[in-house]
């Protein structure tokens, strides 16, 4: 599983102008399978998106987002296998 933290690098004015487009590839990376969540961070200086797959699926279609077409946007990715989880969140062990 991986947890990718998106920091922007550009006025909000910016990402707001992008914001459907980006919501629309967002809905694209959960109808592959590839998201699993995503949000806002707070205070509003990026995003955090929870993935899973092979990690260059998941940098080909980070490469797709409107935020980082445009270089709105840094990404980083972090790896994770998690090995503990509370009981609802228990099919997160398994990805």
């Amino acid at each position: 599983m991986f947890i990718v933290s998106l920091s922007y690098i550009a006025p909000l004015s910016d990402i707001d102008a992008l914001l459907e487009q980006h919501v629309a590839w967002l809905r694209q990376g959960y109808a592959s399978g590839l998201l699993l969540a995503s949000g806002r961070k707070t205070p509003r200086t990026g995003g955090v998106i929870l993935a899973r797959g092979e990690r260059a699926e998941l940098e080909a279609l980070l490469a797709r987002d409107p935020f980082a077409v445009a270089g709105l946007a840094r990404y980083e990715i972090t790896e994770f296998h998690a090995s503990m989880s509370a009981p609802e969140l228990d099919c997160l062990r398994n990805i």
